[in-house]
């Protein structure tokens, strides 16, 4: 094949796999947000990792917020476990706080 041809055979690949995921986010299928939190998927929100600590190379603890709710969550290669069971967040806020004092 001429080097021309390959580029644009890789060119409607590209064209055809944006027009697939245009399609799938149009329909509610895909939502994405490119800009980080900003968009419009940046405000319905409702996981976020508040926090990683590393114990070993593979094991981490990973304090997330589902909702308005605040869970911990440990991390293996062959793992996870739920250690905490939610907790409301202002209580979380408020010991951080006194934690910090």
């Amino acid at each position: 094949m001429q080097l021309t041809e390959q580029i644009g055979m890789i060119l409607l690949v590209f064209a055809l796999l944006g027009g697939l995921l245009w399609f799938s986010k149009r329909r509610g299928v895909a939502a994405f947000s490119l800009g980080g939190r900003g968009g419009r998927g940046g405000s319905g929100r409702r996981l976020e990792v508040l926090e990683r600590v590393s114990l070993t190379p593979q094991h981490a603890l990973h304090l997330v917020r589902v909702a308005e709710r605040t869970v911990l969550i440990a991390t293996a290669p062959s793992s996870c476990t739920l250690l905490d069971a939610p907790v409301p967040l202002e209580s979380v806020s408020r010991d951080l706080l006194r934690s910090s004092q």
